[in-house]
């Protein structure tokens, strides 16, 4: 019998530096790795990741297109809702919106306009 394993998405991305800004100092990932081929100024290719969510961010053309959207399941939400908005980034102040599909979520988009929600279940009220 198979089993399916975790995905890991390629988020294309156009400058590292924002980037790096957006999933680093703002989102709280670290770099696992980053690769260039031949070294020097050539566009890199890394992974970066919190808790068990893995992402692939990569400035090479045709390694997915900008505008690209992905769901991370969170526990907490609203701590880490509450981490984000302490930092005063400059360029996103998120919110968190309940669906009608039966979740919470607090939806960003990063500098290349690929769309993260971070998600979790709207727990039934006491």
């Amino acid at each position: 019998m198979y089993t399916l394993s975790r995905v890991t998405p390629v988020l294309r991305i156009f400058d590292e530096a924002k980037a790096r800004e957006f999933y680093i100092d703002f989102l709280g990932f670290k770099v696992d790795w980053e690769h260039r081929f031949e070294g020097g100024d050539y566009p890199v290719y890394m992974q970066v990741s919190l808790g068990d969510c893995v992402l692939h961010l990569s400035e090479h053309y045709g390694d997915g297109s900008p505008g690209a959207s992905i769901r991370v399941a969170v526990r907490d939400l609203d701590g880490y809702h509450a981490t984000l908005l302490a930092k005063e980034f400059k360029y996103s102040r998120p919110g968190i919106q309940t669906m009608p599909w039966g979740t919470r979520e607090m939806t960003i988009r990063d500098p290349s306009h690929n769309r993260l929600s971070f998600e979790e279940p709207v727990t039934p009220e006491a």
